[in-house]
């Protein structure tokens, strides 16, 4: 099973599914990690029908051992990792900023910071040793702007972005590229449908394979251009920051 390897941390129906899907369809074996294999079971699915190979590995993001172990598995398993695509969300939760309880703040920074620095931690000596690799945080318009309703969520996010932008600040000129995307946008996928009702349209959700399809463009980005930082959005969404 030689090959290149994308390890997605959170690879659920939505975007998860669909980097899975064309990291695939570029040649790279997939891994997956997250909580459960019935989490994960579409994307699996996904690549499956490919015909890649593809494996789940456990971890809990709120658990930064556990995804060390995953990274290694998955390195003792497959080979060493050139993509990591940290795609975990913490609770999207309504709650102005006294409202929220020591417990949510902890298990907020543990997903948002901690897991992702944990995953990057277990790949990063590696590809600064090979002068190659990237790593991406998926994120949100939350990193840049405080929020009164979903302060929580804000405070996560910009976590996430200030780790992304440190690591790339720290390791970009040893060959890593490290970029944080904001999705400025709803996506597509079945939850969104629901909650939009009779508002729904297409032209106004993100479809999840046109966004896995720019984080592989950002991907093959030539070390001279390196975007560090992207925003994407529909054409008809109207920014917010």
């Amino acid at each position: 099973m030689p090959g290149l390897v994308c390890a997605i941390v959170g690879a659920g129906e939505g975007l998860g599914q669909a980097l899975a899907k064309k990291f695939a369809n570029q040649g790279y074996n997939i891994a997956l990690i997250s909580r459960s294999l019935e989490g994960s079971a579409s994307a699996i699915e996904a690549v499956n029908k490919i015909g890649s190979y593809v494996k789940h590995f456990f971890a809990d993001a709120q658990n930064p051992i556990s995804i060390e172990k995953a990274i290694s598995n998955i390195i003792d398993e497959m080979g060493e990792i050139e993509v990591l695509i940290y795609n975990v969300r913490g609770e999207f939760t309504k709650c102005e900023p006294l409202d929220i309880s020591y417990e949510q703040l902890t298990e907020v920074y543990n997903t948002e910071v901690v897991g992702a620095f944990a995953a990057a931690k277990s790949v990063l000596p590696q590809m600064i040793k090979n002068s190659k690799g990237s790593v991406f945080f998926s994120s949100a318009t939350a990193a840049y702007r405080g929020s009164k309703s979903y302060s929580l969520y804000s405070i996560g996010k910009f976590g996430l972005r200030a780790l992304s932008q440190s690591l790339s600040k720290a390791y970009a000129d040893k060959g890593v590229h490290i970029i944080h995307v904001r999705l400025d946008c709803d996506l597509d996928v079945p939850y969104m449908k629901e909650s939009y009702g009779s508002k729904y349209s297409p032209d106004i959700l993100a479809d999840p394979n046109d966004v896995a399809e720019s984080y592989w463009l950002t991907h093959l980005q030539p070390k001279s251009a390196w975007s560090n930082e992207i925003e994407l959005r529909p054409y008809t969404e109207d920014w917010t920051y």
